[in-house]
């Protein structure tokens, strides 16, 4: 799991630290409500709360802004899931809790859910934040037998539109009466991987590693 970074040592390291997390935070809530990035630098700038010029010490355009804070929401979504699941042994176990733990995180972190939501399918193929933690789960189900995997990368695909569209079902307003579940949806994927129905059915409705984080105020 990565770990944040430890905090800057004097106060013009903190300052300047503050500065960029304050311009990724805007970032953020713009990738939240938005798929587009089209805004001036003068309107983050002023989201932020810091002056036009500082922009520029810390990024060279708005899309390495936009880079950064969709790797720190990522990031944060892959590290609270992986604290999450830590002490499941069971692979599938993991997999499933991980798919009903991003529901509930339409609740408790709606902000990075909704990042998920606009931008996930687009980083399917990184090599950072969602994907990668996303392949070693399955990978690793698979090499302790739980899951069989003939294609892991399609798998991934398969599995990221099934989750987003998930989440995509949590933010209708009003939801559906037909909406799926994360206990619905986690089973189905389990069945898809492989696992008898009957288990699969289990597995899904385990309890889960509660509670999650709060979103910040």
């Amino acid at each position: 799991m990565t770990q944040p970074a430890d905090p800057p040592a004097n106060r013009h390291d903190r300052r300047r630290a503050a500065t960029r997390s304050a311009l990724i935070g805007a970032a953020r809530e713009i990738l939240a409500q938005s798929t587009g990035t089209d805004i001036s630098i003068q309107r983050i700038a002023e989201q932020a709360d810091v002056g036009f010029g500082t922009f520029y010490n810390h990024f060279s355009t708005k899309a390495e802004l936009f880079e950064a804070a969709l790797t720190d929401s990522l990031e944060e979504y892959g590290r609270t899931v992986d604290a999450l699941t830590a002490d499941i042994e069971d692979p599938a176990e993991v997999f499933a809790a991980s798919v009903r733990l991003t529901v509930l995180m339409v609740e408790s972190a709606p902000q990075l859910m909704q990042i998920l939501r606009r931008h996930g399918l687009g980083q399917l193929n990184r090599n950072s934040g969602l994907a990668p933690r996303a392949l070693r789960d399955l990978e690793r189900a698979a090499a302790s037998g739980r899951f069989e995997l003939s294609d892991p990368q399609a798998t991934l695909f398969a599995i990221g539109g099934a989750l987003i569209g998930l989440v995509e079902y949590q933010f209708s307003e009003p939801p559906p009466p037909s909406a799926p579940t994360g206990e619905s949806v986690a089973e189905l994927l389990l069945r898809m991987l492989g696992l008898p129905a009957e288990e699969a059915r289990e597995i899904a409705s385990r309890p889960l590693p509660l509670p999650l984080p709060l979103p910040a105020p």
